[in-house]
């Protein structure tokens, strides 16, 4: 039965090149794929605008200059830059967002420098550049920074005190956002840092009815490097002959910061491992090739499963290699999903159905596999996914402002009567309120 669906799936493999090239040589398939992309992408603008004030980004094409103003603490530079000058490793990071979003928005021009015309107030924090020798980062820190912080802001000027926070964001890529721990069960006992409960939250985790995930955070993609990315781009008529493709870790051993162990993605990982590391239609292993990035572009399908958390930067990866994103993540919050449709673009699979991986796989239709292919290719999908520098119209940066633009104004019910103190700021940990 095993060797059947090998057989199976080699020919399915052969019989989508076949459709790809035919369509590739037709004139009329070409157009009339075209003209599908470009309803799909109406549809979504559609949809977009009928949803709710507050979902997190926004269409592709909008611009977000003139719909908002942000205004920029200046603080201490020991809050951010001096961190980064002490561990240059930040910047290519996959947390660095927090660092080029500071950047971009200093040189934005929805910036104010009037913070009374403000819509938006940004507090500048590299919270997440605490790395080890081996470069993975200790979150430990990041508490007692922002409350530091936020001490300063809310006695130097009366922004924060109006609303506690309310019209304020805070960038927090860490593995659980702003909850501070890497693993997941410490993340949930911990909780979102109490003062930050009432800000939105930019962040990459994002997963439903999780403690971690306040309603109205905005999620975001990793950061990964637009320039190393680009320059190891490949032809786009290559052939795409590796069925599934991954690289990384399928039991997490010697990758905890602490140097214990920790169950890497539900057992999801362990789960592709175990039933296909044989499968000829699968090029799974643990080693990173130096053509990691070339090989992704000659993939069909590319695995995103969760690991510590739901998310990882091989999901940005497969987008701009227009690979597509085998997305296997239980409640996941996936990044701008106003903006970037996900359902078109990439294929969900359950947890718990890991197992069924390649028959769920060969399953697909060759013509669906190609309209995947063609919206990926897109572009403004790829853009949407990175941090460039210089930015780019319809990056990650502007589908952030997007986001905040979508939440306003903000209603009255945000701004606090004279005296009034909702948040505690002596909840948590005792380690959280030492001075830093």
């Amino acid at each position: 039965m095993r060797k059947c669906l090998w057989l199976w799936g080699l020919l399915f493999i052969a019989l989508g090149f076949a459709w790809s090239i035919t369509a590739e040589r037709n004139p009329r398939t070409e157009r009339i794929s075209d003209v599908a992309v470009a309803v799909s992408l109406k549809v979504l603008k559609v949809k977009s605008e009928s949803k709710n004030a507050g979902s997190a980004g926004d269409v592709l094409e909008d611009d977000p200059v003139g719909r908002l103003k942000v205004y920029v603490y200046e603080l201490p530079s020991k809050y951010n830059k001096k961190i980064l000058q002490k561990d240059p490793r930040c910047l290519s990071h996959m947390f660095a967002a927090e660092i080029f979003m500071h950047r971009f928005l200093l040189s934005s021009p929805v910036r104010t420098l009037n913070p009374e015309e403000a819509d938006w107030f940004y507090t500048p924090i590299y919270a997440t550049c605490d790395l080890t020798p081996t470069g993975l980062p200790l979150p430990f820190k990041s508490p007692r920074m922002f409350r530091s912080a936020i001490q300063l802001i809310s006695s130097s000027w009366p922004y924060w005190n109006r609303t506690e926070g309310s019209d304020h964001f805070f960038v927090v890529p860490h593995d659980f956002g702003a909850c501070f721990h890497y693993q997941e069960e410490k993340a949930i006992e911990r909780g979102i840092l109490p003062i930050l409960r009432r800000a939105t939250l930019v962040q990459t985790f994002g997963q439903r009815n999780h403690v971690c995930l306040n309603e109205g955070s905005i999620t975001i993609p990793p950061y990964a490097p637009p320039q190393k990315m680009q320059a190891r781009q490949i032809p786009p008529d290559t052939p795409r002959s590796i069925f599934v493709y991954f690289r990384g870790l399928f039991y997490d051993v010697n990758n905890d910061p602490e140097g214990g162990y920790y169950a890497s993605g539900r057992g999801a990982r362990a789960a592709v491992w175990e039933n296909f590391k044989s499968n000829p239609l699968f090029d799974i292993s643990t080693e990173h090739p130096t053509t990691y990035y070339e090989d992704m572009q000659r993939a069909i399908f590319c695995l995103c499963p969760l690991g510590w958390a739901p998310w990882s930067p091989r999901l940005v990866e497969a987008v701009v290699f227009g690979c597509i994103p085998v997305i296997i993540a239980d409640d996941i919050v996936l990044p701008f999903a106003d903006a970037i449709p996900w359902e078109e673009i990439g294929v969900f699979v359950a947890e718990k159905d890991v197992p069924k991986l390649d028959k769920i796989l060969t399953s697909i239709p060759p013509h669906v596999i190609l309209r995947k292919q063609r919206l990926l290719a897109n572009p403004s999908m790829k853009r949407a996914m990175l941090f460039p520098q210089p930015t780019l119209p319809g990056d990650a940066f502007h589908q952030i402002l997007n986001g905040l633009a979508r939440k306003l104004p903000h209603p009255t019910s945000v701004y606090l009567k004279p005296g009034e103190k909702i948040l505690n700021w002596t909840a948590g940990p005792i380690t959280d309120l030492k001075p830093w």
